[in-house]
């Protein structure tokens, strides 16, 4: 009964597994870089008083999840989901080094953490251009 029952749990792991979701791990993860700028924007454009710690938490979460982004696992070839074109796989190479290009300037936002409005805008203008070059080029318009 023992060995039934770990067979069953190795099973189910696997399982689990084999069904992971690439489109909706990315899509989610998107999401979170979503949120985090969401955040971040209204202390860029000074519609918030600006709060040295919550930037720097901000961007301490988007630099985490940054981290999370491997292209090669949550783009699999011909996995699109809604909004990945199949232009990724045509250009690869270009596709990870926008993700790469992304990480960097969260890295260095986070590691010149700004001390004003002003700093974070352009942290904020550097990040956002990754984003929408990327999304240009490599997202299907809803």
């Amino acid at each position: 009964m023992k060995k039934f029952a770990v067979i069953v749990s190795i099973l189910a792991l696997g399982t689990g597994v084999a069904i992971a979701d690439p489109a909706m791990d990315r899509e989610n993860l998107m999401k979170s870089f979503g949120k985090s700028m969401g955040q971040l924007a209204p202390y860029a454009k000074g519609e918030k008083a600006y709060d040295a710690s919550a930037v720097l938490a901000a961007l301490t979460t988007l630099d985490e999840n940054a981290k999370k982004l491997d292209v090669v696992a949550l783009f699999p070839e011909g996995v699109t989901g809604e909004a990945a074109s199949p232009k990724i796989w045509e250009n690869f190479s270009d596709f990870q080094a926008h993700a790469d290009k992304f990480k960097a300037d969260v890295s260095t936002a986070v590691a010149a953490a700004p001390a004003d409005q002003a700093a974070l805008g352009k942290q904020m203008g550097a990040i956002g251009a990754n984003c929408g070059g990327c999304h240009e080029l490599y997202r299907i318009k809803k």
